[in-house]
């Protein structure tokens, strides 16, 4: 059975920082595009970074640019967000995806598996 598995997040206060694990559990992620994906209460979900088969790294969403840092450990089968200077409007239930094609997309479609999501809020 192959599934994504998040964790690592949780409550921040601005400034703040945290780091989002996604693990991948029946398959092996380096040969998939991993994308990170959140949503925030009534709004709709956006694209945030992603990393390709061949770890070329796109950030879509321009609030997140010199804050968040996506990278990948093979050995763990693992991809992490690395998320600095975290500020309110960070605040969102965060998924990971797996693209088996192995490129990157701001849009959900393409991705093939979710993770459950993970619940980042960040709030004084």
């Amino acid at each position: 059975q192959l599934r994504l598995v998040e964790s690592g997040g949780g409550l921040v206060q601005p400034g703040g920082s945290l780091r989002l694990y996604c693990e991948g559990s029946g398959f092996t992620l380096d040969v998939y595009a991993i994308g990170w994906f959140r949503q925030a209460p009534g709004k709709e979900r956006e694209g945030v970074q992603c990393i390709s088969s061949i770890d070329e790294i796109q950030t879509y969403a321009d609030s997140v640019m010199g804050r968040f840092t996506i990278s990948r450990d093979t050995a763990k089968n693992t991809v992490y967000l690395q998320m600095n200077s975290l500020k309110p409007e960070d605040t969102g239930v965060y998924h990971c995806a797996a693209d088996a094609a192995g490129y990157c997309s701001r849009y959900a479609t393409p991705y093939d598996w979710w993770g459950q999501g993970t619940q980042v809020t960040v709030s004084s």
